[in-house]
């Protein structure tokens, strides 16, 4: 295992933001007045801890700049709202969408953080009503709510999980068509510890959702991946000494390429059929 010492900014880029949007995202800023390919996601496609992400591994193979929309800690909620962002990804040639876990999302039960979607921010009434027991103010993630909650009453929690699947499908639809249907969807699927309803990235989304979005999108791409520390797949990384153990969460350097590549492959055929 190797990976560099440096701080935990010091990927070469840093983060930038487009045209009016808040979002920090994977830099350098780049050209967009000419014809491109834009990547939307969360932490695995911005590769955190990551000098050469998946978009930059598909760029070098496609020779067609791939613009890496992507921030730490975003879900779909983060996209759905970003007028800005969503026009970037709108004039490319085609947007390759994350597809991104169900519970990092605003609903009638709970808030979310605007930008790190992660991040639970209130309980709604209907969720104090469904769980009287439970006091939210200890919880600031998302996924450890969740998990406490599904503990409590499996029962409850299904209702919770049926609404949250409901909610992430309007949303997936809303993106995909604001985006005019030039998408490929991206499922990195990769295992975590847990319980099996948060025990694997992406969190509480099935085949049988992806199923229903396939006729709006113009492809599906499902990797089966594995973080890190699970493979040994540091070489390479950049992070600072005290990101070891988060670095051990994420996808590392060579499953990026191995994405990325996939990808490139994907987004050829696509270009011939064109």
């Amino acid at each position: 295992m190797s990976y560099e010492l440096k701080s935990a900014g010091a990927l070469s880029g840093g983060t930038c933001c487009y045209a009016g949007s808040r979002l920090p995202v994977r830099g350098p800023k780049r050209d967009l007045t000419k014809p491109y390919i834009a990547f939307l996601g969360g932490t695995e496609v911005f590769g955190r801890f990551v000098e050469t992400p998946l978009s930059d591994v598909s760029e070098s193979l496609l020779k067609t700049p791939c613009v890496n929309l992507a921030a730490v800690n975003a879900g779909l909620d983060t996209f759905a709202t970003d007028d800005a962002l969503l026009d970037v990804a709108r004039n490319a040639e085609y947007t390759v969408l994350q597809v991104m876990g169900a519970q990092n999302i605003s609903n009638r039960y709970y808030r979310v953080h605007p930008r790190r979607n992660d991040r639970f921010l209130q309980a709604q009434p209907p969720l104090k009503q469904l769980f009287p027991e439970v006091d939210y103010t200890e919880f600031h993630f998302n996924k450890h709510l969740l998990t406490t909650l599904q503990a409590l009453s499996e029962e409850r929690f299904d209702q919770l999980r049926a609404h949250l699947q409901e909610v992430w499908l309007t949303r997936m639809h809303q993106v995909i068509k604001a985006l005019e249907g030039r998408v490929i969807l991206l499922r990195a699927s990769y295992e975590l510890t847990g319980s099996a309803a948060f025990g694997q990235e992406p969190v509480l989304v099935d085949s049988k959702m992806l199923k229903s979005l396939r006729a709006q999108v113009r492809g599906l791409v499902e990797v089966t991946a594995a973080p890190a520390g699970r493979v040994d797949d540091f070489d390479g990384m950049v992070m600072g000494e005290l990101d070891l153990p988060a670095a051990q969460h994420v996808l590392g350097p060579a499953e990026h390429v191995r994405i990325g590549c996939t990808l490139a492959e994907r987004l050829q055929e696509l270009a011939r059929h064109d």
